[in-house]
């Protein structure tokens, strides 16, 4: 019996964004440590990509996972009441200015779906989180990437951006931002937001809040009704295999987005994550290592005659400019892996002389250099 297979170009009438969709590369995650020992054989894996916090969580986290496990059989809350009660008062806001994400990114794509569509647009800055245009080619939107400076966002020119596109629905702003790790000011913030018109939704995206906490934001929401600030318990937390974020927003904006997000988005294990908030002192152990460490990794750098960001997040972007033709930061990306590290090339970013590696504990940031100097002194 023969079967007719369908083709790309047959979805085309089914989709609305088909052109916009196929446009779209899919997004590509850090290499997980199972598919590297499967290609090279390599068992010592320092996996330092994907910006997981290397000291694990809180041990409260493990405990109250653990008095779940009986519990798998039945659907979570799917309002998620004890979580939020606990978000409400750790950020003092109302429990019904939240809403509950699978990650922050099930939130970055909640809130493009609610407020943009085909005719709309959706501003960002250059170097900035990869998801944002792939949100606004989902939409079928127009993307509009303004130049970054000094690899963060010009918050001047994005304001101009806003105003000279009418359509402009949605402004993401990731403060400190990814991949790069620069962090705004909290005044030219405010500055950014008064000067957007109320229709504009400002999108804070603070997944890496916690180790900035000089860039927290919160105290926009009591003014200004179109921000929206997400955050995420992937990083700093170590939950990141729980997919847990949240969002803070108006009350009228938090009413849409829980009439529109999947009733069961967070499972009962990942509402469990209500722990870690509780346990603020790993938290504060977390930064503290990961700005110990980050010093130590800046002079490794400037010894090795390697360029790099100063950065505000659990991540250093590092620039690989070698005045030999064979080594480049693909070369040395590779290279890293052969020998079990696992680093992040932004190629995909347009930042193709750079990567983008995870500030990890003392014996991984050590095993990085010692291999990162072998392979720049190789012969």
């Amino acid at each position: 019996m023969q079967t007719t297979q369908l083709t790309a170009s047959d979805l085309s009438p089914l989709t609305p964004a088909y052109d916009s969709i196929l446009a779209l590369a899919p997004y590509q995650t850090g290499k997980p440590i199972e598919e590297l020992t499967r290609e090279y054989g390599v068992s010592d894996v320092v996996k330092l990509a994907s910006n997981e916090n290397p000291m694990g969580c809180s041990p409260r986290v493990t405990l109250a996972v653990t008095e779940q496990l009986g519990q798998l059989s039945r659907y979570p809350d799917g309002n998620g009441y004890y979580l939020k009660q606990a978000l409400a008062d750790f950020n003092d806001v109302n429990a019904n200015q939240i809403t509950l994400g699978n990650g922050s990114d099930d939130l970055l794509d909640i809130l493009a779906r609610s407020f943009v569509g085909a005719d709309d647009a959706i501003v960002y800055s250059q170097y900035a989180f990869v998801v944002y245009p792939m949100l606004a080619k989902m939409q079928g939107a127009t993307g509009i990437e303004v130049p970054a400076q000094r690899f963060g966002h010009n918050l001047k020119a994005m304001s101009q951006a806003v105003q000279d596109n009418p359509n402009t629905k949605i402004v993401f702003i990731a403060n400190p931002n990814n991949p790069t790790g620069t962090q705004l000011e909290q005044k030219e913030l405010y500055q950014f937001v008064a000067s957007v018109p109320s229709s504009v939704l400002v999108v804070l995206d603070e997944a890496y809040i916690e180790y900035s906490p000089e860039s927290n934001n919160r105290a926009l929401l009591d003014e200004f009704d179109n921000v929206i600030i997400v955050r995420t318990f992937s990083k700093a937390y170590g939950l990141a295999g729980l997919r847990v974020g949240y969002a803070l927003s108006s009350v009228a904006v938090a009413d849409l987005l829980n009439r529109i997000r999947q009733p069961f988005n967070v499972s009962r294990v990942g509402l469990a994550a209500a722990a870690a908030l509780a346990d603020q002192d790993f938290i504060e152990k977390t930064r503290l290592i990961n700005d110990e460490q980050m010093r130590w990794l800046e002079k490794q750098f400037d010894a090795l005659g390697l360029g790099f960001v100063k950065s505000h997040a659990n991540f250093i972007m590092v620039e690989v400019q070698v005045e030999m033709e064979d080594i480049t930061a693909a070369s040395i990306h590779q290279a890293l892996l052969e020998q079990g590290v696992i680093v992040r090339p932004l190629d995909a970013y347009g930042l193709p002389n750079w990567l983008r590696i995870t500030v990890g504990v003392a014996e991984d940031n050590l095993r990085l250099i010692d291999t990162l100097r072998s392979i720049l002194t190789e012969d």
